[in-house]
């Protein structure tokens, strides 16, 4: 009668227990150290003089040695968010497209609807680890938030809300640790 092997030693292997982190070690060790990003602020009322979320993700960025290559101000309009984001996907410099502002629940609120419906994967970890984030900040408001990240052309893509203390927090304890492993994971 045959059995299912209840371990490797039945096969004849041997195994050989890992570090769980080596892998993830491994793979930032080939990360790019800078990533190319182009940052999309979606919102019905800011100028490049009051888009406060927009230049606080550009000065993180820069001050953790990404490269910003371009940054626009939309209005909160699916047409004119994907028009973006399908060109920023299209540029061979563009790494990753960081979008913030839309991602709420108000009838103008459109953002995430728009980058939904663009993706080619989801990566629905980063939403949840946000708005777990969040909470611990802001409490049960957190749920409001519909932040989202995925992969458009082999490009990192991540809607952010408006503000500044949630681009702070995503990008300090998500985003920027994260990033260069997340865009070397998406071009292999």
């Amino acid at each position: 009668m045959l059995r299912p092997p209840t371990d490797r030693t039945d096969l004849g292997a041997t195994v050989t227990m890992t570090n769980p982190d080596a892998t993830p070690r491994e793979h930032k060790a080939h990360a790019p150290r800078s990533v190319a990003c182009w940052v999309l602020t979606v919102s019905d009322t800011k100028t490049p003089e009051t888009d406060t979320s927009g230049a606080l993700i550009r000065e993180l960025l820069h001050g953790a040695g990404h490269r910003v290559i371009g940054a626009t101000i939309v209005r909160d309009e699916p047409a004119d968010v994907q028009r973006v984001v399908r060109e920023a996907c299209g540029d061979d410099r563009v790494q990753a497209v960081i979008v913030t502002g839309g991602t709420g629940i108000t009838s103008r609120d459109a953002t995430f609807e728009a980058i939904e419906a663009l993706l080619d994967k989801r990566l629905p970890g980063f939403g949840e680890l946000f708005r777990m984030l969040s909470y611990a900040e802001i409490g049960a408001a957190a749920m409001l938030s519909r932040a989202q990240l995925g992969v458009r052309a082999r490009r990192i893509v991540v809607s952010l809300p408006g503000s500044p203390n949630a681009c702070r927090l995503a990008l300090e304890k998500l985003l920027i640790p994260e990033l260069p492993h997340l865009v070397r994971e998406v071009s292999r």
